[in-house]
């Protein structure tokens, strides 16, 4: 006679798991852990990283209150004393120096002597990476949009971030808007560019569309690294002609086109022989992209690639940038949702594409890519 343990095991585990858990919320059992030589580092550590979750709000805010004063851009001229600074600032001297050792803490400040502050390499890396400082001082939009947490995920908040990017939801714009819009996605689109070139070989790229591509930003820095490969520029109306400008100033004005148009109402024009998606799909519902996807897939000849680069979320392992970040933001412009890789590949089969690759993230806080071939 065999009989088999699985389903009474498979039972346990829960209770196990139920039990280890009161175990741990006992207060009984975290006195004696906190005490215990073997347990004690693990304690501190656990309780540190709770105690930087409940913290974070503050450290963004410091961090938001150094860059709207241009503190850090200030000091990269050379360090300054707390009065210099907040006389700058028009702050209280005592308001200054809290800010001030908050900065040092957080690891974007140095002290020097003589009471004076300097920039850390952190501080010098924010200055540095482009469009870091003007995403950082947008973000009190979002701030606002989440002050009442439960009510902003059971979506009963009206976010201003849908109000901060217009353009998701179709239709005209207001030039003011469009300019506002695309330099801010200029700047953040140099470090997207840098990772998904890292990524993704662009030889055998003849001719390249990028869908939704603002001001050329992200076509510009692909071109100066492919000497040989035509840009083409696809956009709203509104935005697409800005491009005209940067492609003049890298001097791809021979080798690049702009069209006007917008990818829920128009078909994409033929021509290309490869078609970039560069932080597009997770502006929109999966209706909409699925339609993209398909609007691609017809305008790409047989063997024609389809390069997709976005922040993704973990998909079955969670992680901080994609699913505790990425995914609140879009949650917050009301239109889009942040995906995983799979999630993102299978809609491209889905589409027709097939052969999809996606690869190894270089920084997951900046971009992932993955790419696919009609056959």
């Amino acid at each position: 006679m065999t009989f088999s343990t699985e389903p009474a095991m498979t039972a346990a585990k829960p209770q196990v798991s139920a039990w280890f858990s009161r175990l741990m919320a006992a207060r009984g059992f975290q006195k004696w852990a906190a005490k215990f030589p073997l347990t004690r580092g693990i304690v501190r550590r656990e309780g540190e990283a709770m105690f930087d979750l409940l913290a974070g709000f503050c450290h963004s805010q410091v961090l938001s209150a150094l860059v709207q004063l241009q503190i850090p851009h200030k000091l990269m001229r050379g360090p300054l004393d707390a009065q210099s600074l907040a006389r700058d600032a028009q702050m209280p001297l005592e308001r200054m120096q809290i800010l001030l050792r908050a900065g040092v803490a957080l690891g974007v400040l140095k002290s020097r002597r003589a009471g004076r502050y300097g920039v850390s390499r952190t501080g010098a890396a924010l200055v540095g990476v482009p469009g870091l400082s003007a995403m950082i001082a947008h973000h009190d939009v979002l701030y606002r949009d989440l002050s009442d947490p439960v009510a902003f995920f059971r979506g009963e908040v009206e976010t201003e971030l849908a109000g901060f990017w217009p353009y998701v939801f179709g239709g005209d714009m207001d030039p003011d808007v469009a300019g506002t819009y695309s330099d801010l996605m200029a700047q953040s689109q140099l470090l997207v560019a840098d990772d998904t070139l890292a990524a993704v070989d662009f030889r055998g790229i003849k001719v390249l569309m990028d869908i939704g591509g603002g001001s050329g930003a992200f076509l510009a820095a692909v071109g100066s690294v492919c000497r040989d490969l035509e840009l083409w520029l696809f956009d709203l109306p509104e935005v697409a002609p800005s491009a005209a400008k940067r492609f003049a100033q890298n001097g791809m004005t021979a080798r690049s086109r702009i069209t006007g148009g917008s990818f829920r109402t128009d078909a994409l024009p033929e021509g290309a022989d490869a078609i970039s998606l560069v932080r597009v799909l997770y502006d929109h519902s999966d209706s909409t992209v699925t339609d993209l996807l398909g609007k691609c897939h017809a305008a790409l000849p047989s063997g024609g690639r389809l390069i997709i680069s976005e922040p993704m979320t973990g998909g079955a392992q969670p992680t901080r940038a994609g699913d505790a970040y990425f995914a609140l933001y879009t949650l917050a412009m009301r239109t889009g949702r942040t995906r995983s890789a799979v999630e993102i590949a299978a809609l491209c089969q889905a589409a027709g594409f097939a052969d999809v690759k996606i690869h190894k993230a270089r920084r997951a806080f900046v971009t992932s890519c993955l790419e696919a071939r009609k056959p």
